[in-house]
């Protein structure tokens, strides 16, 4: 039997953790299951992983670091850098409904981890917590950066980050149609700022 090294035991370990915590939740999955999933011994998870609260926020990082990587390949191929910041921001919210569309897309990852996990009130979440709050944080500090054409940047940026966390939150219930909905009313954002930087 081939011995499995520590990077492709985490690797694996990720992988099932995505996909059973986000397809089934956090509190349905128990560490053997992840276990199972990932062909890996439960004493080489928890030494990798010391509790499902580590895991999990494993998971989100890295989870989170395909989600925006994914974000502004598809911001860049839509409308490069020449394109101005309203082409761009808009652009955003394309990749948004792209990921709604994708099969199995069952709402925010990281909203729905921090409604079982990452809430308020327990200290022993704070892991989670902190994970969900480093992805909304540098997701907004993105967006921030697409609109650096405007005199406040990070108000536009700001309020644009509202509306695709807003379009996350309300996908699961509307799909694809969330993301068009945001994406009319950035557009309205951007129109009211393009106005005051024309005044």
């Amino acid at each position: 039997m081939r011995v499995v090294d520590h990077d492709e035991a985490r690797s694996r370990l990720l992988e099932a953790a995505e996909e059973l915590y986000y397809r089934r939740g956090i509190h349905a999955v128990g560490m053997d299951q992840v276990r199972d999933r990932a062909g890996v011994s439960l004493a080489r998870l928890y030494k990798l992983y010391p509790s499902k609260h580590h895991l999990v926020a494993a998971y989100l990082r890295v989870y989170g670091r395909r989600l925006r990587a994914r974000l502004a390949e598809s911001v860049e191929r839509a409308a490069p850098a020449p394109a101005g910041s309203r082409a761009r921001l808009l652009a955003a919210f394309e990749s948004l409904r792209e990921t709604i569309d994708t099969p199995g897309f069952r709402g925010c990852a990281f909203v729905n981890a921090w409604a079982e996990l990452g809430g308020h009130g327990d200290e022993s979440h704070l892991l989670v917590a902190e994970a969900v709050r480093e992805h909304k944080t540098l997701l907004r500090d993105y967006l921030i950066g697409l609109a650096e054409d405007y005199p406040d940047p990070r108000g536009v940026g700001e309020q644009i980050h509202i509306l695709v966390e807003g379009a996350m939150a309300t996908s699961a219930v509307l799909g694809a149609e969330a993301a068009r909905q945001a994406r009319d009313s950035a557009a309205t954002v951007l129109a009211a700022a393009d106005g005051a930087r024309r005044a």
